[in-house]
């Protein structure tokens, strides 16, 4: 009889843990979903496809790329910065689109590029004989740069917008050419931990400042928690931000 009360006793205790489990899990999503960066309206139109511009939304992420000609390389892989959408990048990822590239989004776990670093597998696996840089904005650049330090056989050079790369994601043993772009008015850059983490970054690495430019105009999903007032608009820092990019390129 005891023995009998105590599985009854066990199994109220594992259906309590269960239980417990599933809205811890409901609970968490629900506060990500709140906090949670959201694209703009004008992010949302340059997602929809129109006479010069396809875009698709593919298995890890979205393409964008030209509808008429050759793309010109390379192509361009960019992970979203932390808990934001990765349609918020879409008005520089068409703006690129426009120059002849192919750029890809990476779609992220929970907006989190932790739990995605190996996202741009897929991307290189449509094109595998193609030329492919990668970078992302803020936690995005990091992870970036953490796939780039494990697959430098596999890209020519990686990007960074308000970002840098830690020592998980080192690339002084590279030879990978890398860009760092950074807003002057950055109110969420941490600086000293950027200006630390130039020690992991190849020679020759190219530096860009865009003046009056914030954190979250590297995308579109407007104010983000701890930002300065950027002193110029969001199209001014988006075509500074491409033509450093298509500089970059050409070196």
């Amino acid at each position: 009889m005891k023995s009998t009360q105590r599985r009854i006793n066990w199994k109220k205790v594992m259906i309590w843990a269960g239980a417990s489990v599933v809205i811890i899990a409901a609970g968490l999503l629900i506060y990500l979903q709140s906090i949670m960066y959201s694209p703009s309206e004008r992010a949302e139109a340059a997602m929809q496809s129109d006479d010069q511009i396809e875009v698709a939304k593919i298995k890890e992420g979205y393409r964008f790329e030209p509808v008429e000609g050759e793309t010109t390389g390379p192509n361009i892989i960019i992970y979203p910065g932390g808990l934001v959408e990765p349609s918020s990048y879409s008005p520089m990822a068409r703006k690129l689109a426009e120059k002849g590239h192919r750029v890809y989004i990476a779609e992220m776990p929970f907006n989190l590029a932790m739990f995605g670093q190996n996202k741009a597998d897929a991307f290189i696996a449509e094109h595998p004989d193609e030329s492919f840089v990668i970078g992302g904005h803020s936690l995005g650049g990091v992870f970036a740069s953490r796939y780039a330090a494990e697959h430098t056989d596999s890209l020519d050079g990686v990007f960074f917008l308000a970002s840098y790369a830690d020592d998980s994601g080192s690339l002084t043993d590279s030879s990978l050419s890398a860009l760092q772009i950074t807003g002057t008015d950055d109110g969420v850059l941490n600086l000293e931990r950027w200006k630390d983490a130039k020690k992991n970054l190849p020679e020759g690495t190219t530096y860009v400042s865009v003046e009056g430019g914030n954190h979250g105009q590297f995308g579109s999903y407007g104010n983000q928690k701890g930002d300065r007032a950027p002193e110029i608009s969001d199209e001014q820092q988006w075509d500074e931000v491409v033509d450093a990019l298509e500089d970059w390129f050409k070196q």
